[in-house]
């Protein structure tokens, strides 16, 4: 079960199937003063200094105790690329530009914490329950791609049980607010395969060519298929598009918005 905290203003959720230190922020607690960044912007060329941006990321890093220094968080290409992060990863994406991107990651010692950044799309975090968690950022593509089963494959082959594996999806666009067109259905099935697609990308009644597309169900059955027992998966009801209040969300605001960050560390 998903639970929201406010811990010194910052509000940010964390989930119960989730032991190790981890949270999935929200917009509220920052310094942002834009109308489309307000409060708590974590993401850089938004519109925001980078000074604003970082003392944001600071504030958040306090909340859920994990030290900003520790943070790993690069470019985000949509892909189902899974990386291995090591001492040498620390501070990607927060301090200094890296020179790989991503979208995933998974950590197998302390001190190093897979961040991944959204405004719609799904966030994921893992855990083995013995040493190794991984996060990532599941757009459509990642999705049909299936990167949370290649994030559960990685921390297999690193020796995590995958029965005791548990996965938290956290806040994204939902089903009720997701609307696509034709073209989205095409590309997604090529991607995915027909059957997930005719499960989680559902024609909307009375709009030829129109769907809605359910990407948190998606994620879930993947995870399922990947040998995630289902009670070990935690999936938020919350909708990013719907809580303005909340969330920044991508496709409510037209692309003008700030970005949150899901983490979590041993």
């Amino acid at each position: 079960m998903f639970s929201i905290i406010d811990r010194d203003g910052v509000k940010l959720l964390v989930s119960d199937k989730i032991k190790e230190k981890h949270g999935f922020s929200t917009r509220v607690g920052g310094v942002s003063t834009l109308p489309h960044t307000a409060s708590l912007n974590l993401g850089y060329y938004r519109g925001d200094d980078s000074e604003t941006v970082r003392e944001n990321l600071r504030r958040f890093s306090q909340a859920v105790g994990i030290p900003l220094e520790d943070f790993v968080s690069v470019t985000q290409i949509h892909s189902a690329e899974v990386r291995y992060t090591t001492e040498e990863d620390r501070g990607g994406g927060i301090f200094y530009k890296a020179d790989y991107e991503c979208d995933g990651y998974i950590a197998d010692r302390p001190g190093i914490a897979p961040c991944v950044k959204t405004a719609d799309c799904v966030p994921i975090l893992f855990s083995s329950g013995d040493g190794i968690v991984g996060a990532v950022h599941a757009g459509w593509r990642g999705t049909a791609r299936g990167i949370a089963e290649v994030c559960v494959e990685k921390m297999v082959a690193l020796g995590a049980k995958r029965e005791r594996i548990t996965a938290a999806i956290g806040p994204s666009i939902g089903f009720c607010c997701y609307e696509v067109g034709e073209d989205f259905y095409s590309e997604f099935s090529s991607l995915a395969g027909e059957e997930l697609t005719r499960r989680f990308v559902i024609p909307k009644e009375g709009a030829p060519g129109k769907y809605h597309a359910d990407l948190k169900s998606a994620n879930k059955e993947i995870l399922i298929r990947a040998g995630i027992k289902e009670e070990n998966i935690d999936v938020s009801l919350l909708c990013t598009a719907c809580r303005e209040d909340l969330f920044y969300s991508h496709r409510k605001s037209g692309g003008l918005r700030g970005s949150m960050c899901s983490v979590i560390s041993l």
